[in-house]
């Protein structure tokens, strides 16, 4: 159940494409978003809402991974949860 998909947002009136999985765990999930290059996990809080998390925080990460960037996919993965 490893399949990969495409997430595609508008960010700063440019569209971006990131490869993602879902990874279940137990109850919950983690989905993993492929930002150019670095591993980001995308996991719910107690409010649902998705926070993002760095796989390696020592990698180095190219300029174009911002908060606003990470804020628009997390807004994007809510989104599709309550719209089902």
């Amino acid at each position: 159940m490893d399949e990969s998909f495409f997430i595609t947002i508008n960010y700063r009136n440019t569209e971006h494409s990131f490869e993602s999985r879902i990874r279940w765990m137990g109850y919950t999930h983690k989905i993993e978003v492929d930002v150019y290059g670095t591993m980001v996990h995308f996991e719910p809080d107690e409010e649902r809402n998705y926070r993002a998390i760095l796989v390696d925080p020592t990698a180095d990460t190219s300029k174009e991974l911002t908060p606003g960037l990470l804020q628009a996919i997390a807004g994007y993965l809510e989104e599709q949860v309550k719209s089902k």
